[in-house]
């Protein structure tokens, strides 16, 4: 919802954020407490971090909270809603009436009313468009708003996880908890309602730890089998019982060193996972998730698994959750966010159009988020035209595609194609370009004792490789090249070639590989490095951009009592979790087009196939690096638009999940200006410090009229070469 009407607000339309709680955030908020989870998947997913609004509100969370306390997120998502002067924002509002009138093919909702708790007053709300991002679906239920409540059978969509016979079980919510030391002895006596966890599996079947608190205990899930909304309150005691029971046994049981340890909050509101599910134009399955169905309406992406939960949650005896995973991130299609009967409501969040399998994996929130900022994209699009959401889908499509790619919002593989742009009939220049891909500075060295692997990408050839080893003996090393199937996919497809060489014992050396590949269009190549306990690769103290390394069969990060987890799957079996940011050390034999200064302009806004930007050669102390653009004439320019690389392989977080290393992502660019050359000579027409963003824009106080525009990089936020994903000059 937040993301929806930042989305509309930006675009010029008159918005009303209605929210029935005193915070923002929903199950994100302070009130609730759960991570903002998306298709990253903890790190599982490559190139997956949402951009657009979302991505806006991960890094502005890195900067001001790296801790992840929730209420400094309140707060970020607070001043992201008060930065929009075209939104009111009403708290504490809780609509409960609907007038819509039509038939029931063709309703059109005229208004929705609330009652406003702490000044006790009603509150009509008359408009052209209604979203529902409540996740309950409240108001399009109250609409007449076709929907679907439960588990499908599994012959209506031809799904495998679906059940033989369609219900009404859905997955439960959840309560949660933070625990703190006290640094001194604290007593707990148990309340009387309390449950003996010793009497159900949850001991048995679910993971205790005493310094767990959160996210940890999402296990902590109940009423699939109740009805989520109108069994709220008794999901909610029996959750709360078994917390107090959780944290009984914990103080009082003698098998945790729990002493000092204390109940610092306990979540009084249930975190729902699932409820009503509206019916689009398009139902999203679980086929389409696994395929990576490229909608041609795709207007979003997500990429966490599909994650389903038992029914009985913290009673089962099965697993907590079991996830299936496709081979890279999934696209959304734009029919599934607006009802197939209210003609002028979208919606967005876990209410979308998808079945209950596919929903086990849209549910996620930075997900519910990117579909979020498509909604309110389309729902301004609606406003401004006189048109219904089915509208913008058969005569405006492209168009809602266009603006959200200039937005910066989450879509892979569309190409921007926005003829205002002037920078796409400019002619482009950089002060240098990374013309080589090596990874040359060691740190240290670990045991091929498991295959490893190497990303990179090919434009337009692979001449041989080189890698940096150790070897303990004399031996063998056996490599193999393949090529990743989809350009958004970053797993092993198809071998392509395989080579193999003599190596001699001894330290530190460069083996070289013949290994030869031409691809039809530029793509990333996957190389395998085949075990070998003999062999030690050199890891790299830098990362390179374009450049990932995994290693197979890493042990899983979570117990198999708590996530169930299919190692066949490749995103599973190759991770790259302890490799982020540490690539192994190697070259590729030949010069790269991967990085020059004409990726930066009319191409693809997010790694596809390469990683999609311009990047600098090393800049030297005291020297700086330029992106040029030059017209054959002169041009009027008033608005400038800048995308810088923010590594959307690195995992962000809201909440206490973990904490990366730096508080800036660095490839970030910190200082540079843009100077404009008129009547021969350049002039500075913007300075920026101490940028710590992805998306700049800049609207100059006059136009002016000029022949070449130039963008000048004097720092980036720790990185050593200038790296800008695109360029748009309007």
């Amino acid at each position: 919802g937040v993301c929806a009407a930042i989305a509309a607000a930006r675009l010029g339309s008159k918005v009303v954020l209605v929210n029935n709680r005193p915070v923002l955030g929903g199950n994100s908020s302070s009130e609730v407490r759960v991570w903002v989870c998306g298709a990253t998947a903890h790190g599982i997913n490559r190139y997956a971090r949402e951009t657009g609004i979302m991505g806006e509100l991960f890094v502005e969370n890195q900067y001001r909270n790296p801790d992840g306390n929730p209420y400094l997120w309140d707060l970020v998502i607070l001043e992201a809603v008060r930065a929009e002067s075209n939104i009111t924002l009403l708290l504490n509002t809780d609509v409960h009436e609907v007038e819509a009138d039509g038939p029931e093919e063709n309703r059109r909702i005229r208004s929705v009313t609330g009652w406003m708790m702490g000044s006790e007053r009603r509150i009509r709300l008359e408009s052209p468009v209604f979203l529902d991002c409540t996740g309950d679906g409240l108001v399009g239920f109250m609409a007449g708003a076709r929907h679907r409540i439960g588990r499908e059978a599994s012959h209506e969509y031809g799904e495998a996880w679906a059940p033989d016979e369609a219900d009404g079980i859905t997955l439960g919510s959840t309560l949660l908890f933070y625990t703190k030391d006290a640094e001194h002895p604290v007593r707990f006596v148990p309340p009387s309602f309390a449950k003996d966890i010793t009497q159900t599996p949850i001991p048995i079947k679910r993971v205790i730890r005493s310094g767990d608190s959160g996210c940890h205990y999402w296990w902590i899930e109940w009423g699939g089998e109740l009805d989520t909304v109108h069994d709220n309150e008794v999901i909610r005691d029996e959750l709360w019982s078994v917390i107090y029971g959780i944290w009984d046994y914990i103080k009082n049981s003698g098998q945790f060193e729990a002493d000092n340890m204390t109940l610092e909050w306990v979540g009084s509101i249930p975190g729902k996972r699932e409820y009503r599910r509206f019916v689009g134009d398009y139902v999203l399955t679980q086929n389409d998730i696994i395929l990576q169905e490229p909608f041609p309406d795709r207007i979003a992406f997500g990429g966490w698994s599909i994650d389903l939960h038992p029914p009985q949650g913290m009673y089962a005896e099965a697993s907590g959750s079991k996830h299936m995973h496709a081979d890279g991130n999934y696209h959304i299609p734009y029919r599934s966010l607006y009802s197939a009967n209210v003609t002028n409501l979208l919606f967005a969040g876990r209410n979308i159009s998808a079945s209950h399998v596919a929903f086990g994996t849209t549910r996620v929130m930075a997900t519910c988020a990117v579909m979020g900022e498509a909604a309110g994209t389309a729902a301004a699009l609606c406003a401004a035209k006189g048109v219904s959401p089915r509208d913008v889908y058969l005569s405006h499509l492209q168009e809602l595609q266009q603006t959200l790619l200039r937005q910066d919002a989450s879509v892979i593989g569309l190409r921007h194609e926005d003829d205002r742009d002037l920078a796409r009939q400019a002619q482009v220049s950089a002060s240098s370009v990374r013309s080589s891909i090596a990874v040359d500075k060691p740190d240290g060295a670990v045991q091929l004792s498991r295959d490893a692997a190497i990303l990179f990408p090919v434009n337009p050839a692979v001449e041989g490789l080189e890698l940096l080893v150790d070897a303990s003996e004399d031996t063998r090393l056996v490599v193999e090249l393949w090529d990743t199937g989809r350009l958004e996919n970053y797993v092993p497809y198809s071998k392509i070639a395989e080579a193999e060489a003599t190596v001699t014992k001894g330290e530190a050396q460069w083996i070289s590989l013949p290994l030869h590949w031409e691809p039809d269009a530029p793509q990333n190549a996957f190389v395998i490095i085949r075990e070998n306990p003999a062999v030690r690769l050199y890891r790299s103290s830098e990362p390179l951009t374009g450049v990932l390394a995994f290693e197979k069969g890493a042990v899983p990060n979570a117990s198999a009592n708590l996530e169930d987890h299919d190692e066949n799957q490749p995103v599973v079996a190759w991770s790259m979790k302890a490799l982020v940011r540490r690539p192994f050390c190697f070259k590729v034999k030949g010069a790269t087009g991967a990085y020059t200064p004409e990726q930066a302009v009319g191409g693809y806004k997010r790694p596809f196939g390469g990683p999609n930007l311009w990047a600098s050669e090393s800049i030297m102390p005291g020297s700086e690096a330029w992106l040029q653009l030059t017209w054959e004439q002169n041009m009027n320019l008033s608005e400038i638009l800048l995308t810088w690389n923010d590594d959307v392989n690195e995992d962000l977080i809201n909440l206490h999940h973990h904490r990366t290393p730096f508080d800036i992502i660095p490839e970030l660019v910190k200082s540079y200006r843009i100077e404009a050359r008129v009547r021969g000579a350049w002039d500075t027409v913007v300075s920026a410090k101490d940028n710590r963003r992805r998306s700049n824009r800049i609207r100059l106080e006059s136009p002016i009229r000029t022949d070449a525009l130039r963008v000048v990089i004097e720092e980036t936020n720790g990185v050593p070469s200038a790296e800008l994903v695109e360029i748009r000059v309007y």
